[in-house]
C-alpha cells in the first residue's frame, strides 16, 4: 500500500535551496518514491492554512518511507533543509 510523506516548508535561504532539491531527489528516488507535488500553487479551499511551499512524496509503503527517513542517502540533505528552513513533515498511510 502507498504512504505519502506531506512536507510544509518555508525556506529561510533560497539560494541554497537547489542543492537541497539535488540531494533529497536523489534519495527519494533510491527509496522507491517520486514527488506527486513539489512546490507550484497552493489554493485555501476550507479553512485557515496557508504554507509557504507544500511536497508530496510518494513511497511504496510506510516502511519504505521511513527507511528513506532514516537513511544515509538523506541524511546530509535532511541536516541541509534543516538548516536553511522550517519544514513541517508528515507520513500517511494510502489506501490501496
Amino acid at each position: 500500500m502507498p504512504a505519502y510523506v506531506i512536507a510544509l516548508v518555508e525556506i529561510l535561504q533560497p539560494e541554497r535551496y537547489p542543492e537541497y532539491k539535488e540531494i533529497a531527489s536523489r534519495a527519494v528516488a533510491a527509496f522507491g518514491g517520486r514527488y506527486i507535488a513539489r512546490g507550484g500553487a497552493v489554493e485555501c479551499l476550507e479553512g485557515e492554512w496557508t504554507p509557504r511551499r507544500t511536497v508530496i512524496l510518494e513511497f511504496p509503503s510506510m516502511e519504505r518511507a521511513r527507511e528513506w527517513w532514516n537513511s544515509e542517502h538523506y541524511r546530509e540533505g535532511k541536516a541541509l533543509r534543516q538548516a536553511i528552513a522550517r519544514s513541517t513533515l508528515v507520513l500517511v498511510d494510502g489506501v490501496g
